[in-house]
């Protein structure tokens, strides 16, 4: 029996409810603010002067905002993986994490659409690629899967919220803003049996909808790159191998939440050490998947040696990008295999620290995913700049995509601010049908 069993329902609510920022949550959301003013500034000179502020040229005409862009898909598929098939299959540990995994897939996806834009070298262009769109483009694939994942992962985000609404009203001060919010966002909602059942249908609906999607939308980004003839990309591995990867940080990405919401606002009681225990198993079993497509990627051409593929392959594990490589691999992949698989572990702080790894060495394996490509061409680089044979960001690039992290941060801040991270409705009645012998 779990000490949250044996919690009041009064108890459960006042836990739960949304609490208003101290210091450190004022000092935290002011630093994500002015990283944002940042990036907004860059994005600005970026506009006037072109992306010729960037490092991005002939040869690296992709570079760390698809990389980013990359990433953020990635991780936004943790909302079906802990909502829907959790749901779906009935774990009933999952209540205290799904809204949290709901909220990371929900900004993530909503700056990946961002942050192509920002990619765009004439993004007051944007409105062709609907009204001249063509659908044999992997491109006008991916528009489609992004858009729709967007639509099922805000609406993932908002029928389970609607019972926790009435809550929210309740135990808020009559007549202010925020209770006029929790009105409007659920005017509708009288938590009528017939509500209930409909939206429990509803949930059920997406939850099968929305696993399709969220495969999609990696596989179709996969594509964007195998579709491109270059040394890296030609496999036909690739959609797997994104979406193992994508399935990790998302995972990874979980367990940094837990333990910042759980130590923020005083949460062990719901999320707890079995939650822990559970999710570092999980990560332990897709970081070997995700490892297992790693090997395979790049064995499989590494055994073959073709010319153009051995520039790329050379150039990852020995050459230029190999420390950061093979730091991805170890830090991102190996290292939390290890620490993981031991119970202690799987603690709330080692965990924590290993899901930070295992977010990072994603982001970077992104970024070598695309950056090593684009400089080992097929063709080989004659008469060109030496500029053109190297890239790195530009301070441009960095502030814009640190600024796009920041604001996907930001919206999961504001959201906790404004909303319970945990399922009040839902936790209460999980108590409520403990049996009184079980207590």
């Amino acid at each position: 029996m779990s000490h949250q069993q044996t919690i009041s329902s009064e108890k459960i609510t006042s836990d739960l409810l949304p609490q208003k920022f101290g210091k450190p949550g004022m000092i935290w959301t002011a630093f994500l603010v002015v990283l944002c003013l940042i990036g907004l500034f860059a994005y600005y000179r970026q506009l006037r002067y072109g992306l010729s502020v960037t490092g991005m040229r002939d040869y690296a005409s992709w570079g760390i905002y698809i990389s980013n862009f990359v990433f953020f898909v990635a991780i936004s598929l943790v909302g079906s993986l802990i909502t829907a098939i959790f749901r779906l299959t009935n774990v009933g540990w999952r209540t205290p994490l799904t809204r949290i995994a709901e909220i990371i897939a929900v900004s993530a996806i909503l700056f990946a659409s961002i942050i192509i834009i920002v990619d765009m070298g004439r993004p007051d262009r944007f409105w062709h690629l609907f009204l001249y769109s063509r659908l044999q483009s992997p491109i006008m694939w991916d528009v489609i899967v992004i858009t729709t994942y967007l639509v099922l992962s805000v609406l993932f985000l908002y029928f389970p919220l609607l019972s926790d609404l009435p809550i929210l009203i309740q135990n808020s001060k009559p007549g202010s803003r925020i209770q006029r919010l929790y009105k409007f966002v659920g005017s509708f909602w009288k938590g009528t049996a017939g509500q209930v059942a409909l939206s429990g249908k509803a949930i059920q609906i997406i939850s099968v909808m929305i696993i399709p999607i969220a495969l999609a939308i990696h596989t179709v980004t996969s594509w964007l790159f195998a579709t491109t003839y270059r040394p890296g990309w030609d496999s036909t591995n690739f959609g797997a191998y994104f979406v193992s990867g994508a399935f990790l940080v998302g995972a990874g990405g979980v367990l940094v939440a837990m333990y910042v919401f759980r130590r923020a606002y005083k949460l062990e009681a719901y999320i707890t050490e079995k939650h822990f225990d559970n999710m570092g198993k999980i990560v332990v079993m897709l970081a070997f998947l995700y490892l297992y497509f790693n090997i395979n990627e790049y064995l499989v051409p590494a055994f073959k040696m073709k010319k153009a593929e051995e520039h790329h392959l050379v150039s990852l594990l020995t050459g230029d990008f190999s420390v950061l490589f093979w730091s991805a691999i170890f830090f991102g992949m190996i290292l939390p295999v290890i620490v993981l698989l031991i119970p202690k572990g799987r603690k709330p702080l080692p965990a924590f620290v290993m899901g930070i790894l295992v977010v990072i060495g994603a982001w970077f394996k992104r970024f070598l995913i695309v950056t090593p490509t684009m400089l080992s061409p097929f063709l080989p680089m004659y008469d060109t700049p030496e500029s053109y044979k190297t890239y790195w960001p530009t301070w441009e690039e960095w502030s814009i995509t640190i600024a796009s992290l920041a604001g996907a941060l930001l919206i999961v801040t504001i959201f906790v601010r404004l909303f319970p991270i945990i399922p009040i409705h839902e936790t209460i009645e999980e108590n409520e049908q403990i049996k009184p012998e079980q207590v």
